[in-house]
């Protein structure tokens, strides 16, 4: 396949327009950070009415471990789900812009949202419920599937030169913070209802909030312009006729995307394990107190939300690539211990394992990884290749994780060591997966504002052949 010739790079003689306009970067962050926390909120917010709810309201005469495992079995579906999203709006993306496929996603986000909080119950409609909150959790996928591609790019590529790193971790926040979001508006909820009022309607107070949400973020998103990199590849690169089949068709670009398809195994299983296994293991294997369990998690979040700019700020110091590594393997190392201090059935050693593990060493790995992504893909071909990584990957590394976790814990007579050696095993598949891949530097994949208002004004005697790929480190 043809390789793109790059257009020559400005000099500091050159020199346009600084890329640190305050008043542009501000925007960029509170579109990334928002938007990313909105549409976080509203995906985890089922994970956590899984655990809590919708095994009860949806599934009522099922045991208490097939109900949960029903339930869980839904919010499964929203993984297997993305990667359609992800191809479809990392077409889109791709071919007209970052900016109005973000806008697209966080509508159909915010409206599936909104209807489950009006979603009638089996006691109400029978099976049809559980067929609705399908459709609704369905939909909610295809919708993520773009999302955090979408914002990972707008953020890394509007962020200033020796920022990338910095900036290609604010999207991440969201994720902590929608997170964070969900289990505290459910644990407020929980105390100021009782029981039987919570599950009758307190619980649809969570997703209704997310109406107004939507609004906000949807009117800051329309005022962000597309990044540098995108305007500039419009005008010097072919255009891509399928993104997709080109990850495929080039043979660096395809031994990227399966190194990518392992390093992030890890991430999303640790995800999925801290922040939705642990509720339904907490409240149910050790019967914990579920408002504090709810609170524990977003405390981890609070810290989660600290440390994941501090990672970015240190991938730009070091590099995304052995930021992202260092994490993944300290995950590996903790999982046992703090599976231990989860055995104590005690909810501040609860708390503090959940602190560790979930808020200082995810924190860190996963603030460098939508870099590092970012990094591994050329201008025309990128928002389809993170979507892909974090997608397909989702699949197996995400949405089953829940349902692995608690077969393994109910095969193990209660016990979590099982559980505990399968997320080990998922750290050394990404540590390895991780250290094949090899991301470009940011002045070889990026184009800043400076540079893209100069390749608005061609130089003479530049060409540019159509194609895909960009010089690799």
């Amino acid at each position: 396949m043809k390789t793109v010739e790059p257009s020559p790079r400005p000099t500091p003689d050159d020199a346009g327009p600084e890329s640190t306009d305050p008043t542009r970067l501000r925007l960029v962050v509170a579109s990334a950070l928002l938007g990313t926390t909105i549409e976080w909120y509203d995906f985890f917010l089922y994970a956590t009415a899984a655990s809590l709810v919708f095994n009860k309201l949806f599934f009522p005469d099922s045991s208490s471990y097939v109900g949960t495992m029903l339930s869980l079995a839904t919010f499964a579906v929203g993984f297997v789900v993305r990667p359609i999203g992800g191809v479809v709006f990392g077409h889109i993306g791709d071919k007209i812009g970052r900016k109005r496929t973000l806008a697209v996603t966080m509508l159909l986000m915010g409206t599936a949202t909104a209807l489950m909080a009006v979603l009638p119950t089996a006691a109400q409609v029978g099976v049809a419920a559980p067929i609705l909150l399908l459709v609704l959790r369905v939909v909610q996928g295809f919708a993520l599937g773009g999302e955090w591609a979408g914002a990972v790019l707008m953020s890394v590529e509007h962020g200033p030169r020796g920022r990338t790193g910095l900036f290609g971790s604010i999207p991440q926040i969201g994720l902590a913070l929608g997170l964070g979001l969900g289990t505290a508006v459910f644990a407020t909820l929980q105390t100021v209802f009782d029981t039987a009022d919570f599950l009758a309607y307190g619980w649809r107070i969570a997703f209704g909030v997310s109406v107004i949400l939507v609004i906000v973020g949807f009117v800051v998103r329309l005022v962000v312009d597309d990044t540098p990199s995108f305007r500039a590849a419009e005008r010097t690169v072919a255009t891509v006729r399928a993104p997709i089949a080109a990850l495929f068709a080039d043979r660096h670009l395809r031994r990227q995307t399966f190194f990518g398809l392992l390093s992030r195994w890890a991430e999303g299983a640790a995800f999925n394990t801290w922040g939705v296994f642990a509720i339904t293991y907490a409240t149910g294997t050790l019967a914990m107190d579920n408002v504090s369990v709810l609170w524990s998690v977003t405390i981890a979040t609070a810290v989660m939300a600290v440390v994941i700019p501090f990672s970015g700020l240190m991938a730009d110091r070091i590099s995304p690539k052995w930021i992202f590594i260092s994490g993944v393997a300290a995950y590996g190392v903790a999982v046992y211990p703090v599976f231990a201090l989860f055995s104590t059935g005690d909810i501040v050693w609860f708390t503090i394992g959940l602190v560790i593990v979930f808020g200082l060493v995810h924190g860190w790995f996963y603030g460098a990884q939508g870099t590092l992504y970012a990094l591994v893909y050329p201008t025309e071909v990128r928002y389809t290749g993170i979507s892909f990584i974090y997608n397909f990957a989702g699949v197996y590394a995400s949405g089953l994780t829940p349902l692995i976790l608690t077969a393994l814990i109910h095969s193990g007579s209660g016990k979590p060591w099982g559980a505990a050696g399968y997320l080990v095993a998922t750290a050394v598949i990404s540590v390895v997966g991780s250290a094949f891949l090899t991301p470009a530097r940011p002045d070889e994949a990026l184009t800043w504002v400076d540079d893209d208002v100069l390749l608005a004004r061609p130089h003479a005697g530049e060409s540019v052949t159509a194609g895909v790929g960009v010089p690799r480190s």
